[in-house]
């Protein structure tokens, strides 16, 4: 039996004068390399192609962070800060779906967090690193692109949560790098991971068995030199081998 197979989505990127279809490195080598899992890249071309057409041909998807943001009509919404990638929102969010109705993995990072908590009905906020209320949960503007990922904070993981007892201790230290974030927590969702101001920062979920887990922090960052992260990766193995 060859690996388990993991749909990683990718998003429209301008490189020089054209549009192309983008996912960091950085995503699809820790989920090879931890999860112990080959990898395909699914295009955000909902014009050529549609989630069912997909997700029965792979065991699992990923849905990656983005420098865009979900559209905010997505969650019933007007107004909001882009960029939009509008495509990426299509086969995101159907691709949610599909994956459920065939009961395999649905595994989300940053922007697919949030994707994931829009395609099962909730809503985003969007004044995570502007709202006195809230901590910082992004780096000052200003500052380099490896400095970001400096930014941290702690979360506490729920009580004989998923999480929890994968790591086997209450909290975790994590990067944020966040300007948006989880407005109201879609029905059926779980909490695994809040920040020290409430917000949520990790959910799980079983909908029609399929396997659900979500972060909002960056665990493809620096990987290699951080256990906890890793730790993400191998639940995504096991979920794709059906053992989570």
């Amino acid at each position: 039996m060859g690996r388990p197979v993991l749909g990683v989505i990718a998003c429209n990127r301008l490189v020089g004068t054209e549009v192309a279809q983008a996912v960091m490195n950085r995503y699809i080598r820790a989920a090879m390399t931890y999860a112990d899992v080959a990898a395909l890249i699914i295009p955000s071309l909902p014009d050529l192609m549609t989630a069912a057409e997909v997700a029965p041909r792979i065991d699992g998807i990923l849905l990656t962070g983005s420098p865009s943001n979900v559209a905010t009509q997505r969650y019933g919404e007007a107004g909001g800060d882009g960029p939009f990638d509008d495509d990426r929102d299509e086969i995101a969010l159907s691709m949610v779906a599909r994956m459920i109705d065939l009961q395999k993995p649905v595994f989300g990072i940053c922007r697919g967090f949030q994707e994931i908590n829009v395609a099962l009905g909730g809503t985003l906020r969007r004044d995570t690193s502007a709202n006195d209320a809230l901590i910082r949960h992004h780096a000052p503007d200003d500052v380099s692109f490896d400095a970001m990922f400096d930014h941290r904070h702690a979360v506490a993981l729920a009580e004989g949560g998923m999480l929890a007892n994968a790591y086997s201790k209450p909290a975790l230290d994590v990067n944020s790098v966040h300007y948006q974030g989880i407005g109201t927590l879609a029905n059926g969702l779980t909490v695994e991971a809040r920040a020290p101001d409430g917000l949520v920062e990790a959910y799980s979920a079983r909908p029609n068995g399929a396997p659900l887990l979500a972060v909002q922090w960056h665990p493809e960052w620096g990987t290699e030199n951080d256990p906890d992260s890793q730790t993400y990766f191998h639940l995504l193995g096991k979920a794709l081998r059906g053992e989570l």
